[in-house]
């Protein structure tokens, strides 16, 4: 009997479940220093890999471009990689000597890891290796717009681990991925834990399963200028940073919010270094192509500027390396500030950083919450102010919030997933990472006993006592909580005697 196609997916599902269950327990007893091997071997194999496997992915999605999709795969394969290699995930990882607490890593078991179409090849390596570096297996269920890449790329980490003596099974990639295979992945029994990487649809699903999960939000990201900027540093970040994939990573810069004391020479400067600003007329023709019914236009993502120009009718020049429109207000009725995952710019005009503040929350507000937040200063208290009042788990300074987002210009973890906290309804706000896939169990030894409320009394007690007789004979140096500490002490010592 010839199953239907959603059935024949179902079945996938469960299919290579079992197969990852009966791998993952495997890998459970193997040592740090055999799993170790196992993540050095597909981090060289994804470096290997890294030229054609994004070519893969840009030719089968139609996003991006190739170049650029090879640059994540080899931050995953290097820095990502680089950040990990040395982390402990087995057995004892670490020690508490003082508090006698051991801490102990234990694998959560099953990930399963949802892809999205815009980083599809960069996202599996990494999921792959953060997965594997904690001891799980993971099952993969990729945008049915980019099956054939990551196939590709779960093929290439699955013989990578394996020849470096993985159990076979760990590594799983579904073929026929649909709706009703992603429900089956989320919610089977036999999956331990979800890494949501998709649409705001995809992660509420994930959230909705009943499983621990991982969601990854929206990202609108607004870059404050401030009138004490580099100006000609910060336009040149935030080109490269948009220009990046043509924009297809969530933490890259959605809008420019300017000082109007710098507003002229900041926009000079954008036509100086490429950026090509629209009129009236033009803005509006883009903005008709920006957006698909409620959501984002699909058939603008990972596009280039000429390109996005031609499907609205309007020309710029070959060599135009942004399109960018002045905007006024914020809503979905206002396309240009939404999330466009492409080169254009909404361009924002304010009086201070006191306005600048407000806008780039109503920004965030409008689909960037708890993601990430550009600021080109150079003045701390400004910067202090943003960092503390901005819901944005990521406040990216001086730098191309695309690189610094995922901690390739910055000091934060290395990553390819982003939280955004509960600002974004997710369950953290960190660069994820292999600790985020452990379960760390406390091994706790007892260091004083619990006293009953007589004894604590009579402890405070002769500790006030002892304190009055050093009184009395003048040494003041010693404060009662120090008194009281040599008195738990003493009466410890004599109680174990």
């Amino acid at each position: 009997m010839k199953l239907d196609s959603d059935l024949q997916s179902i079945q996938e599902v469960r299919n290579c479940l079992h197969e990852a269950k009966a791998g993952q327990k495997q890998l459970e007893r193997m040592t740090q220093a055999q799993v170790d091997a196992i993540v050095r071997s597909m981090a060289e194999a994804a470096e290997a890999e890294a030229e054609r496997l994004g070519a893969m992915a840009s030719e089968e999605t139609g996003y991006g471009k190739p170049a650029d999709k090879k640059a994540k795969n080899l931050f995953v394969a290097r820095e990502v990689y680089g950040s990990i290699k040395d982390m402990p995930t087995v057995g004892i990882i670490r020690r508490d000597e003082d508090r006698r607490v051991w801490e102990v890593a234990q694998p959560v078991g099953i990930v399963a890891a949802i892809i999205p179409s815009t980083n599809p090849t960069s996202t599996v390596i990494f999921k792959c290796l953060i997965a594997l570096k904690a001891r799980n297996a993971i099952v993969i269920s990729p945008h049915p717009g980019a099956v054939r890449c990551c196939l590709e790329t779960a093929k290439i980490m699955r013989q990578a681990a394996e020849k470096a003596g993985a159990p076979p099974g760990l590594i799983q990639c579904l073929s026929q991925p649909s709706i009703e295979a992603s429900g089956e992945l989320m919610k089977h029994k036999l999956t331990d834990l979800i890494l949501a990487t998709g649409g705001t649809a995809m992660v509420k699903a994930a959230y909705s399963s009943g499983k621990p999960a991982y969601g990854v939000g929206p990202g609108n990201v607004p870059a404050y200028v401030h009138r004490s900027a580099d100006l000609a540093k910060a336009v040149r970040l935030i080109l490269q940073s948009k220009m990046f994939d043509w924009g297809t990573i969530c933490a890259s810069e959605q809008a420019i919010v300017v000082d109007r004391e710098v507003k002229a020479r900041l926009a000079e400067e954008l036509k100086r270094q490429g950026a090509h600003f629209l009129n009236e007329e033009e803005k509006r023709k883009v903005a008709s192509v920006i957006m698909a019914g409620k959501g984002l236009n699909p058939k603008i993502v990972g596009k280039s500027p000429q390109a996005i120009a031609g499907m609205a009718g309007v020309s710029v020049p070959p060599d135009a390396r942004a399109l960018v429109a002045e905007e006024s207000e914020v809503g979905l009725d206002y396309p240009w500030s939404v999330e466009k995952l492409s080169p254009l710019l909404a361009l924002y005009t304010v009086s201070d950083w006191q306005e600048g503040c407000r806008r780039c929350v109503e920004l965030l507000e409008l689909g960037g919450l708890g993601h990430t937040l550009g600021i080109h200063c150079e003045e701390l208290p400004v910067i202090e102010a943003f960092g503390l009042e901005k819901p944005a788990s990521r406040i990216v300074v001086n730098s191309g919030t695309t690189f610094g987002g995922i901690g390739a210009t910055t000091g934060i973890q290395p990553s390819m997933t982003l939280g955004c906290g509960s600002f974004g309804n997710n369950i953290t706000s960190d660069n994820i990472g292999p600790q985020h896939l452990l379960n760390i169990k406390r091994v706790a030894f007892g260091i004083r006993e619990m006293e009953t409320p007589a004894e604590a009394e009579a402890v405070h007690s002769a500790a006030d006592k002892a304190l009055q007789t050093l009184q009395d004979q003048g040494k003041l140096g010693i404060t009662r909580e120090e008194v009281l500490k040599i008195v738990q002490s003493v009466l410890t010592e004599l109680q174990f005697k």
